[in-house]
């Protein structure tokens, strides 16, 4: 096992992001019940440093909030729940290893994946080969191959989510009236599915990909990309980046310009407060994926407001060095562990066949709404949003925690503004 691996992450460790004195090991079981029997370990590793990590520790602290919820009202069929996990370092190379010992040395009960595909796809043969019920944090389309009955994930994609996933990104900018594009995405699983989708996509709208390109992960320098497709004068240009490379991106654009009408897609980290900030004026225009922003309109998640509120607060208060607004990953990751907890008791027992069989019967009410699980363990709707960066002002972080700053432009039920061409909000 090798170094990274026996240090055990049951406190919050990783230099110094976590506090010592927050420590979930079944210690916020309140019932007499529940903390007179042994706990019920989930099982789990997650990046908590490397390029994900942005992601990787609000989820962490907010799975963190759902045990001392779920404790305080007893636990899963009355024993408390204890969560063990180790960071993954963003590096799928460590992830077989850590579920090994998850299952074979920590003796967990159950367990979820870490966050993004990138993580979760090195994880998938073990829990097929001890069929264990895997439930999935923000994974694009990881069961298309193994087609495994006992994986359910929380990205709302819908069915067909490569295709999913960007389908309201070229609706939104149809209204552009746009006949070529170009498409960037980086060389990895996630941003490779991704492209396949935009591909897929752009065909459907009969447009002609002008500009195709790959690009290696460890990219430092973006310019040399875009000047190439400023070459080629799409009308959109489509990316599919994880969060180095999204800020690398960012800033080339800044630099070099485009007079592509609509960028971005699938840009990866450009929702985490850290980059928000960073970035600053340098994200107008730019229309992207998104989950929840503090939009009017996003009521249709009932709870989801009060649980970032509740995280937000623990940040603050505990001056936890994590994401500070939490809207990207906070829901989604409370959710779900506690669609896995929900079925747990509803089954009333650990027996992974009952608990997979009930998961795929039954539609869930939790923080982000109702969640029906169709094949392949994929949702049966997408409800991925679109948003567009506008009048952003500066670097306060603030800014992104009111209306107005990412504008809803799809699904047109919950829709806060239209669609403005990316060179007249960089003016």
């Amino acid at each position: 096992m090798t170094r990274n691996l026996t240090n055990r992450v049951r406190v919050w460790l990783v230099a110094g992001l976590f506090a010592a004195s927050v420590v979930l090991s079944g210690s916020f079981a309140t019932t007499a019940q529940a903390q007179n029997k042994d706990p019920i370990k989930i099982g789990f590793s997650m990046a908590l440093t490397g390029a994900l990590a942005g992601g990787g520790q609000q989820s962490l602290l907010a799975m963190q909030i759902w045990a001392e919820d779920i404790n305080k009202k007893g636990g899963l069929i009355g024993r408390p729940v204890e969560l063990v996990f180790y960071d993954d370092q963003t590096n799928p190379k460590n992830v077989p290893g850590i579920y090994s010992k998850l299952i074979d040395i920590d003796k967990v009960d159950l367990i979820v994946s870490g966050y993004g595909t990138n993580l979760i796809a090195p994880a998938m043969p073990i829990a097929i080969e001890r069929e264990m019920v895997f439930m999935g944090l923000f994974g694009m389309d990881n069961n298309s191959k193994w087609k495994y009955e006992k994986y359910f994930q929380i990205l709302p994609a819908g069915p067909n989510p490569a295709v999913g996933f960007s389908q309201y990104w070229f609706e939104a900018v149809e209204s552009l009236k746009p006949k070529t594009i170009a498409v960037i995405a980086a060389d990895a699983e996630f941003a490779q599915n991704l492209k396949k989708g935009a591909v897929t996509n752009a065909e459907k709208m009969g447009l002609e990909i002008v500009y195709e390109q790959n690009y290696n992960p460890k990219t430092a320098d973006f310019t040399p990309i875009l000047r190439a497709a400023n070459a080629k004068k799409p009308d959109v240009i489509y990316i599919a980046s994880y969060p180095n490379g999204s800020a690398g991106l960012v800033r080339a654009l800044a630099e070099v310009g485009t007079d592509a009408k609509a960028v971005g897609g699938g840009m990866v980290g450009l929702q985490f407060s850290g980059l928000m900030a960073g970035l600053g004026p340098m994200l107008n225009g730019i229309s992207n994926y998104d989950f929840f922003v503090p939009e009017p309109t996003m009521d249709l998640y009932p709870g989801a407001g009060d649980l970032i509120a509740r995280y937000q607060a623990k940040v603050k208060a505990d001056s936890l060095k994590v994401d500070a607004l939490g809207y990207y990953l906070v829901p989604w990751s409370y959710a779900y562990v506690d669609i896995l907890g929900q079925a747990v008791n509803a089954v009333g027992s650990l027996d992974q066949d009952a608990i997979a069989a009930y998961i795929a019967k039954t539609k869930f009410t939790t923080v982000v709404g109702d969640v029906k699980f169709g094949p392949n363990g994929e949702w049966d709707q997408s409800r991925t949003l679109v948003v567009q960066y506008q009048d952003i002002k500066n670097n306060d972080l603030s800014q992104f925690a009111q209306p107005g700053t990412r504008k809803i432009l799809l699904p047109g039920d919950i829709k806060t503004g239209d669609l403005q061409t990316f060179g007249s909000l960089r003016k």
